[in-house]
C-alpha cells in the first residue's frame, strides 16, 4: 500500500505541478493556478499520516518506509526549487517571459551552483533521516533494521553528491577558447 502511495504523489506532484501552470499560464488563472501549485506539500503530508497509520497498526518497518521517508525528504528539499525552474520555463513558453538562466556552465559559478545543490541534498538526508528516527521510535522495540538501514543510505547519498560537488570546486571545468562565461547574478536556488 505504501509503494503504491508513493507512486501516486509522484504522479500526483507531476500532474499538480503541470496543471498548475496550464492554469496560470495557458487560462491566465493566477490565484487559481497558485493554488493548485500549493497543493503538492498536502500530498507528502498524506504520505507521511499513511505510513505513521500503516506503522500503527503494527505493520513490521520495511523498505518501503524508508523509501517513503526518503522520497519526502526529497521532495521538500527539492520540490521547491523544481516548482520554480519549472515557473520560468513556463512563463517563457507560454506567456512570453524571459527566458530563464541556465545553470552555469563553468568556473567557480558552475562549483557555487553545485555547492548549493549539496546543500539541499544535506537538507534532503536530514528530514529523511528525522522522519527515519521517528518512526524508529515510535515503533519502539520491534525490527527497525531497515529503518536504520535508509538512514544510512540518506547518508551515504549526501556524501557520494558532496564528493562530486567538491571536484567541481577542485577541478573547475574551463569555458572552451572563445567563449565567455556570462556573467551571472547569484541567487539562492
Amino acid at each position: 500500500m505504501v509503494v503504491g502511495l508513493i507512486i501516486a504523489c509522484e504522479v500526483g506532484f507531476w500532474v499538480l505541478l503541470a496543471a498548475g501552470l496550464a492554469v496560470r499560464y495557458l487560462l491566465n488563472r493566477r490565484r487559481t493556478g497558485a493554488a493548485l501549485l500549493l497543493c503538492e506539500p498536502v500530498l507528502e503530508l498524506v504520505l507521511f499520516a499513511v505510513t505513521a497509520v500503516d506503522l500503527r497498526n503494527g505493520a513490521e518497518p520495511g523498505w518501503e518506509h524508508g523509501l517513503a521517508a526518503l522520497y519526502i525528504g526529497f521532495t521538500v528539499s527539492y520540490g521547491p526549487y523544481t516548482v520554480r525552474r519549472l515557473d520560468g520555463y513556463a512563463a517563457h513558453r507560454l506567456a512570453g517571459g524571459p527566458r530563464p538562466p541556465g545553470p552555469p556552465r563553468h568556473g567557480m559559478a558552475r562549483a557555487a551552483h553545485e555547492g548549493r545543490l549539496w546543500l539541499r541534498t544535506v537538507f534532503a538526508a536530514a528530514v529523511a533521516c528525522a522522519l527515519l528516527e521517528g518512526a524508529v521510535r515510535y515503533v519502539g522495540d520491534g525490527a527497525t533494521e531497515s529503518l536504520r538501514g535508509f538512514q544510512w543510505t540518506a547518508l551515504r547519498a549526501a556524501a557520494i553528491h558532496g564528493v562530486i560537488a567538491l571536484t567541481y570546486l577542485l577541478w573547475p571545468k574551463r569555458a572552451p577558447a572563445g567563449e565567455r562565461e556570462p556573467v551571472r547574478r547569484v541567487t539562492k536556488g
